[in-house]
């Protein structure tokens, strides 16, 4: 059972910028079958300064680019609400989560912020610190 791999920003900014661990990373779950995916609203956080547009392209054209939906709103502002979080410091994060929760598993989130990433997943999403 192959699962799912999803970036948030950091670990896409990463593999934007070609960083060894990253790119060794998501090659790996590739090469396994795993899908590697990110949100649409993550490519916005993303740091894409300093980046050529074609290299980004390139990128994204890799990776499953996530619709955010009423559906995955509707789910992250509920991780919200229950976790006690709220404003554009954690709308994305739980974006990503409710992705994650959705996701075929195995998931494992690559991240920056595995605090408040694996509060917002829960137990099943495995999330390591880039």
């Amino acid at each position: 059972m192959p699962g799912t791999l999803l970036l948030d920003n950091d670990a896409l900014s990463k593999l934007y910028r070609k960083d060894r661990s990253v790119m060794a990373f998501v090659q790996a779950a590739s090469e396994e079958g795993v899908r590697v995916g990110t949100s649409a609203m993550t490519t916005l956080e993303a740091d894409y300064e300093r980046i050529h547009p074609a290299r980004i392209k390139w990128v994204l054209s890799r990776v499953d680019v996530h619709d955010v939906t009423r559906a995955v709103t509707d789910h992250a502002a509920t991780l919200l609400r229950t976790h006690h979080l709220h404003g554009h410091k954690y709308a994305i994060d739980a974006t990503l989560a409710a992705i994650a929760r959705t996701a075929p598993r195995p998931v494992t989130v690559l991240t920056s912020d595995p605090e408040d990433l694996a509060l917002l997943c829960g137990p099943a999403t495995e999330v390591l610190k880039v």
